[in-house]
């Protein structure tokens, strides 16, 4: 059986000429005439040499860097960026390389150590706020899962943990809210910081307004809990308790 002349079929190659558009249908008629051979050939030379054409026609042309990465890849083209290693100073690399196994062993267990004593720090400070909620009131906790004013309940920190920080066994603070769920709150800070907290009527003129007095508790303890009651709320909210 005869096979086509298909090495001669050169002027279906020659795409240089012409705008894109045109470039573009010629590729295609290449490709479908190329496909087109390979039902005719027979000689197996013939149809791998059809089929490099396909793949050819089919992949797009590299560029002059693509082409040089090809056949000068690392570490036989460009030069490498030098890395850490090759920068640093040979004496100080020496000292690395060269470091006394028992001095080795020696630092990794001191870094155990600090970060165990930090981790110890932090479940400390978790305790502490843990213990500290717990003293509040039921009905207050409920009051502040149900609506937390972190404003608020904020300000009164502020002001509760300078009076403990501050003030004498004997001082007391008082602060006047006149909103009952406000007051609320107000008292589930002062039990948070372990203190008494009591609410009392006075009269001017004819209105009745409320005050409430906060002291601290003869057997109290003054150290102030790392975490405050407004950032263990927050953190309970996000899922971090």
């Amino acid at each position: 059986m005869a096979t086509p002349d298909v090495f001669s079929s050169s002027h279906l190659f020659d795409l240089t000429k012409g705008d894109t558009k045109s470039r573009g249908l010629a590729l295609e008629k290449k490709i479908e005439y190329l496909e087109s051979l390979n039902d005719r050939v027979s000689n197996r030379r013939a149809r791998r040499w059809i089929n490099d054409r396909i793949l050819l026609e089919l992949v797009p042309r590299l560029t002059g860097d693509e082409i040089r990465g090809l056949f000068a890849p690392p570490p036989w083209g460009d030069e490498a960026r030098p890395s850490p290693f090759s920068m640093t100073n040979v004496g100080e690399w020496d000292k690395f390389r060269n470091i006394d196994m028992d001095k080795e062993a020696g630092v990794i267990e001191a870094l155990k150590g600090s970060s165990s004593r930090k981790k110890s720090h932090v479940d400390a400070d978790k305790i502490a706020a843990l213990t500290a909620w717990h003293r509040v009131d039921c009905k207050t906790r409920d009051a502040f899962r149900r609506s937390f004013l972190p404003e608020l309940v904020d300000g009164y920190e502020e002001n509760v943990r300078a009076f403990v920080s501050e003030a004498g066994g004997e001082e007391v603070l008082i602060l006047r809210v006149q909103d009952p769920f406000h007051r609320l709150l107000l008292h589930g800070v002062c039990e948070f910081y372990n203190l008494v907290s009591t609410t009392e009527s006075e009269t001017k003129g004819t209105k009745v307004l409320k005050m409430t007095k906060i002291k601290k508790k003869k057997a109290g303890d003054d150290e102030l809990p790392t975490i405050t009651l407004c950032q263990f709320l927050k953190m309970a909210k996000d899922g971090f308790w």
